[in-house]
């Protein structure tokens, strides 16, 4: 039996105590999966535009990072595999999505994904991410007695399906003070204060199910989602996109204050790492 493709997950190796998660980046949608779809840009509009440019510096500090660059519309391999949801009574998308965020349908009618079709889906591309995860997880803990896993993610703005009013540029997710060390949140929540940009712990988003199914601080494991505001880095139009303006180019100038904040935190997951030695 021939091995399976796993050419769309990317793992860069460090010895860093630190995994850097970029779950949404992906934009690759294999022709297998693209039948019935309403249009390649819908099936493209939610990913976390630009993300791996504004992480890019994270390799250089050591950390491990791992990238796949299929599309969440494929699969989301940030949602609870069992189908329950993460944000009960909100709105979301599902583990195979059937709509945007903004709740506009991806498929045809009668051509979203049925069982089946999710169960493959899961067994190609949720598992071996979460294989890698931990299998990195494991690697770095035999080497350090503390790791910090850290769950890269963007949005826009202004969503009102999912939120009111104007998200803030930093949502900090911990699920609620369970995924990882008070002590490592404060200090990034510290450093988000004093940055000039608004933040949140725990507020909309709260960590979605990388962090939730990781972070076990009591055994030397602290995960930790953050959910960045895409005006926070790029120039975003607040409200609803359109095709042909969405997204808008990646601008380093641009993002540079906020890639600033962000080198900050990383370091700051690292020294904390390092302190429990």
């Amino acid at each position: 039996m021939s091995e399976p493709d796993t050419s769309w997950l990317s793992v860069k190796r460090g010895d860093a105590p630190l995994v850097v998660s970029l779950p949404h980046i992906g934009t690759d949608i294999p022709d297998a999966y693209d039948r019935g779809l309403v249009s390649p840009w819908l099936a493209r509009k939610d990913a976390d535009w630009w993300i791996e440019r504004l992480y890019d510096f994270a390799a250089d500090l050591g950390a491990t990072v791992i990238r796949t660059s299929i599309s969440r519309t494929v699969i989301d391999v940030n949602r609870d595999p069992s189908g329950v949801s993460l944000y009960p009574g909100q709105a979301t998308t599902e583990l195979c999505p059937t709509t945007t965020f903004d709740g506009e349908p991806l498929y045809e009618p009668g051509a979203a994904p049925d069982l089946d079709a999710v169960s493959e889906r899961r067994t190609r591309f949720f598992d071996p991410y979460h294989a890698i995860l931990r299998t990195e997880v494991e690697r770095l803990r035999s080497r350090h007695s503390h790791v910090v896993v850290y769950d890269c993610h963007s949005i826009r703005s202004v969503i009102p399906r999912l939120f009111e009013g104007t998200l803030p540029h930093f949502n900090i997710g911990t699920n609620g003070g369970t995924t990882c060390a008070p002590e490592l949140a404060a200090s990034i929540e510290a450093l988000c204060t004093g940055s000039g940009f608004s933040h949140v712990v725990n507020g909309r988003f709260k960590g979605g199910y990388i962090t939730r199914s990781l972070g076990e601080p009591g055994k030397g494991v602290h995960a930790i989602q953050m959910e960045l505001a895409c005006r926070g880095y790029m120039n975003e139009p607040l409200g609803p996109v359109t095709e042909g303006h969405w997204p808008t180019p990646y601008d380093e100038s641009y993002a540079a204050p906020m890639r600033d904040v962000l080198t900050q935190i990383l370091n700051t997951c690292l020294t904390f790492a390092h302190s429990k030695a």
